[in-house]
């Protein structure tokens, strides 16, 4: 039996780790955090007061289905995906560069140089993502 918890613990260690870092994957995912274009309008997705427009890496990873802008959480209108939740082809993944226009109050569109548009309403009352992508 000597030894027998050092083996446990060696053996737990690869699992530990990689919930771990899919932990820290997601909260990252979810906060927007670790865009790949950088910039700080990009990571947050917060738009300068006044501004209708701004630069936007829209997260694609898991299909495209909600976005951030500032503190208001929004769920597309048409979520898109290639069937097993990526996204589908001709779109980046885990982002997408473009930029975010809030049309409306209530609504704000994601456009792309590829042609790509998406159409996104406001969650009312929503105070985090409803998918947590992994």
């Amino acid at each position: 039996m000597r030894g027998t918890g050092l083996r446990l613990a060696r053996a737990a260690t690869g699992p530990v780790l990689a919930c771990v870092t899919a932990g820290l994957l997601v909260t990252a995912c979810a906060s927007g955090a670790g865009s790949s274009s950088g910039g700080a309008s990009r990571q947050t997705g917060r738009m300068a007061a006044g501004a209708r427009s701004m630069p936007y890496d829209l997260y694609t990873h898991c299909g495209i289905d909600e976005a951030r802008v500032n503190d208001r959480f929004y769920e597309a209108i048409k979520p898109l995906s290639d069937g097993n939740f990526n996204p589908p082809p001709g779109w980046g993944n885990p982002y997408q560069h473009g930029t975010m226009t809030l049309t409306s109050p209530s609504e704000a569109v994601f456009t792309d140089s590829a042609g790509h548009r998406v159409v996104f309403r406001v969650r009312a009352g929503a105070t985090g993502f409803r998918h947590v992508c992994s």
